[in-house]
């Protein structure tokens, strides 16, 4: 049985803002020329005030040589291959301290990327702030600085906890969701897409609230290194 916890007046509630920006706007976006229907999602990202250093994944791609492919791309001054599993690959990429757009918005106000998406058409983006004025200067940083953004979503994040571990909102709610719906019985009984649906959010987002909460079920519950 989930845990109601009543807060006390100082606390500071952390924010999630869903966002989506140009493919353009991110270092990686110019591989989408040569690579149109690649898709690569960005693992949780850390900010630092003058470089961040993430793992992405490379995922519906044809190529034998990944690297080749995402050299020369602006703001990016190191990229190599990780790890690959089937036909995803785990790459990591240091950025340029000097290039100017989201990612510098990003480390200004110190908000940390819970998910990250990009293919030919657009970026979407998952973030959160310590509070709403975190989220308020990254969004005043990005008007100041014309870097596009458009938000979709802004909503407060409430822990859920049961036995010890705790889930995001969103999080829980596309776990619970999918459970009730019958995703993890076999046969499946609705499609992730049928789920992404009702919940009102992309396949991507939803993969990417369900690994999450897997890893932190996960953690807490079997791994004795959480």
């Amino acid at each position: 049985m989930p845990v109601i916890c009543l807060l006390d007046e100082g606390f500071r509630m952390a924010t999630v803002m869903e966002f989506t920006s140009p493919t353009a706007e991110f270092p990686l976006g110019s591989v989408f020329k040569n690579l149109p229907g690649v898709t690569v999602e960005l693992e949780r990202l850390i900010p630092h005030q003058t470089l961040i250093i993430p793992y992405f994944w490379v995922r519906d791609v044809e190529t034998e040589d990944i690297e080749a492919e995402f050299e020369q791309h602006a703001g990016v001054s190191n990229i190599r291959m990780v790890d690959s599993i089937e036909d995803e690959y785990l790459m990591r990429a240091e950025w340029e301290q000097e290039y100017f757009g989201i990612l510098s918005a990003l480390a200004k106000a110190n908000v940390v990327v819970l998910s990250g998406i990009g293919t030919k058409d657009e970026w979407r983006f998952e973030v959160r702030g310590e509070s709403q004025e975190t989220i308020g200067e990254f969004r005043e940083y990005c008007q100041e600085n014309d870097i596009p953004i458009t938000i979709t979503a802004v909503h407060a994040m409430l822990p859920i906890q049961s036995e010890g571990y705790e889930l995001t909102e969103t999080q829980g709610e596309a776990l619970v969701l999918a459970y009730e719906r019958g995703y993890f019985d076999t046969p499946r009984e609705v499609s992730l897409e049928e789920i992404a649906d009702e919940l009102g959010i992309t396949q991507q987002s939803l993969s990417s609230r369900l690994r999450r909460g897997h890893r932190r079920l996960i953690g807490a519950t079997l791994s004795s290194s959480v």
